[in-house]
């Protein structure tokens, strides 16, 4: 038989921390309450004089704080202060470099479960870590060696979303872009027009798109437009591969979406540009591998965001691709992606225009005649042009020469061609 004097087994008391709470920044700490009434009256005066006694004690109290810093002095530690010996030993704690983490789970007031790619950890919460800014699912800053809860991060914006944030403006402008007068005109009604005069389609009554897909051949100035737009609206640009958004472990991969387009609200007006989106925008299909899975979990959390916000926002989408024909159909209907503009091989006039930007720097012969080079039918695309010029100068600066003559050119065209031409004999023939 139990003794009646036992005591009854109860549960653990449930942590506090790990629970959402609202956040006061160091402004609402050190405000001052509202004094009631407004009215000059003895009332007020009584409220006032006891507000001027609490800053007078606060005032007292640091002030005392401070003189013991100063007085309080230890030689164990080569002359340092008391406060600042005590900083170091925090900081030795912490180690160095530190790894980033996501709380999972809140087990009590010293451990908890942290997740890193994938694997999970039952660590312990250092003492001088604010568990008021514990919450579950937020970044933490963990040891280098056992993982322990030694921070928070304030910005939970997921850190590869921070290094696909441009940060100063592309350079690239319109001038730099050779022909393409109509792809400049859709995209501008597209992305330009709605982030720098919205209220043109107010007027008129209709909503601009919300996405922009360019494709077309390789090298024909995709990626190349979308910089020159980002530097003509002065907005943020968010450039992201479409490989980047396939990751190891499964959820991280969507999780990323979620942050990217979380960052580009918050950095509003801005660009999110996603290049090569044929790596997770293909066709959907039935597969037992984890792989093919999680990358069609992670398109559908790309379609979901698409969805999410609407197309009045100050958010815009440019998707380049060369294969749109690989595509999943739900991914460029209309709704998602309005607009898509093709970029095809230029044509004559276009590439002369793009000989004269990329020449007008060089210190050409009197005997180059743009005109014989770009005479012939073969397919060449804006960057094939760059190519040539480029090689054409190493040409010169081979014979010691300090101008291109026509010969380079000519040379340069045919060390392209083959390159291009063995290219593509070894991709579709090995």
């Amino acid at each position: 038989m139990s003794n009646p004097n036992d005591k009854k087994w109860e549960p653990p008391v449930a942590p506090t921390i790990g629970k959402k709470k609202k956040r006061k920044g160091p402004e609402a700490a050190t405000k001052l309450p509202r004094i009631t009434p407004t009215k000059a009256c003895l009332l007020k005066q009584l409220r006032l004089e006891r507000c001027k006694d609490w800053l007078l004690v606060e005032e007292e109290f640091l002030t005392s704080i401070s003189n013991k810093k100063n007085e309080s002095t230890t030689m164990e530690d080569g002359g340092l202060s008391q406060y600042e010996a005590e900083i170091r030993k925090v900081d030795n704690l912490r180690g160095m470099p530190m790894t980033v983490g996501t709380l999972e789970e809140i087990v009590d007031d010293q451990h908890a479960i942290v997740s890193i790619s994938g694997s999970n950890y039952y660590v312990l919460i250092f003492s001088f870590v604010d568990k008021e800014q514990l919450e579950l699912g937020c970044s933490v800053l963990l040891h280098d060696r056992h993982h322990h809860i030694i921070g928070v991060l304030q910005d939970d914006t997921d850190p590869m979303v921070s290094v696909m944030k441009v940060d100063k403006a592309p350079t690239e402008t319109y001038a730099d872009i050779g022909g393409l007068e109509s792809q400049i005109q859709e995209i501008k009604e597209a992305v330009e027009y709605p982030l720098s005069h919205p209220e043109i389609y107010d007027e008129i009554g209709i909503k601009p798109p919300k996405g922009v897909i360019l494709y077309g051949v390789p090298g024909t100035g995709k990626t190349l437009l979308a910089k020159a737009v980002a530097n003509q609206t002065s907005a943020t640009f968010l450039r992201v591969v479409g490989s980047e958004l396939i990751q190891k472990y499964a959820g991280e991969g969507p999780k990323l979406v979620r942050e990217l387009f979380r960052v580009a609200n918050e950095n509003a007006p801005s660009i999110v540009f996603i290049d090569e989106v044929d790596a997770i925008g293909t066709k959907r299909y039935d597969s037992d591998s984890s792989g093919t899975k999680e990358i069609q979990r992670t398109m559908l959390e790309l379609l979901t965001q698409l969805d999410g916000f609407d197309s009045s926002a100050d958010v815009k989408v440019i998707m380049a691709t060369n294969r749109i024909e690989t595509l999943d159909p739900a991914l460029i209907r209309p709704g998602r992606i309005d607009r898509k503009i093709e970029f095809p091989f230029p044509d004559f006039k276009t590439k002369k225009m793009i000989f004269e930007i990329h020449t007008n720097r060089m210190s050409l012969a009197g005997d180059v005649d743009i005109g014989e080079l770009i005479s012939a039918k073969d397919e060449m695309s804006g960057a094939d042009v760059k190519a040539i010029c480029t090689e054409a100068g190493l040409l010169a600066l081979r014979d010691r020469r300090m101008k291109v003559c026509q010969d380079d050119f000519i040379q340069a065209k045919e060390n392209v061609q083959y390159r291009k031409d063995k290219g593509l004999f070894n991709r579709f023939y090995l």
